[in-house]
Order: C-alpha cells, then structure tokens, then sequence
C-alpha cells in the first residue's frame, strides 16, 4: 500500500493497541479479557502493520523464526508454571497451595499465579496468529 496517511496513522496507533493488548493480557484475571483476547489484540497489531507495510517489512517487525521461539516458548512458560504447583505440592497448576502470593480481591496481584498463565497464553495466541497470518499472505504470493 502506497498510502501516507494510512501508514502515518498506523505508525502513531500501533504502540497504543500493543499497549491495550498487554493490558487486557495482565487484566484478565479482573476484569474481562485475559491470555487469549490480549493476544489477539496483540497479534492483530502486528497483521495491521503486515497489511500496511507488506509482508517483508513486517516480517521484519516479527522474523518467523523469532515468533517461532515466542510460541514455543509460550507453552513452556505455561508448562513451566504448573510444573512448580507439582513441585510443591503434587499437583498441576495449584494456585495458593503452591505458594503463589495472592493478594485482596480485585488487585491486580489477586491471583496467584493466574496472570502469569495468561502471559504464556497471551504470547503463544499473539504468535500464532501473526504466524497464520503470514503463512496465508505467503501463499497466495
């Protein structure tokens, strides 16, 4: 796309909705949203700035291989996190239990480990939508 003012305007707003994805990811757990709505947002940014700038120079904002790592890396993350709820207490992603701090109600440091489930999940939707995305885009070229 040759378009200034559409380029422009992509440029000024694409920090804003990676800023609201992040948010919607580490909010999840109070209000609505959470690992997957925050990284479809996040990843919708990154498709928005591919479809704007072209498919080279958004796969150098992600690189495959770097959204490759993100992905896997994602689920190990969550692996990772249940695995401590083993550790300490025998089972799969126990919470409390486990040792997690949780804090009053409604904080944003009110559950546990929750938001740190949601970040795993948050970067392996993100990556795998961007992924998807230009796999598709590549195809059709």
């Amino acid at each position: 796309m040759n378009d200034l003012i559409l380029k422009t305007i992509t440029k000024m707003l694409l920090p804003f909705i990676q800023l609201y994805g992040v948010y919607v990811v580490l909010h999840g757990h109070i209000s609505p949203g959470g690992g997957f709505s925050g990284g479809a947002i996040l990843g919708a940014s990154i498709i928005l700035y591919t479809i704007v700038f072209g498919l080279k120079l958004g796969e150098k904002k992600l690189p495959h291989n770097i959204s490759l790592i993100i992905e896997s890396g994602g689920v190990a993350w969550f692996v990772i996190i249940g695995l401590v709820g083993l550790y300490f207490t025998g089972s799969f992603l126990a919470n409390q239990s486990a040792g997690f701090l949780t804090g009053e109600p409604g904080s944003l440091l009110s559950a546990g480990m929750i938001p740190l489930i949601t970040i795993g999940v948050g970067l392996k939707v993100a990556s795998t939508f961007v992924t998807l995305f230009n796999k598709i885009i590549e195809e059709k070229n």
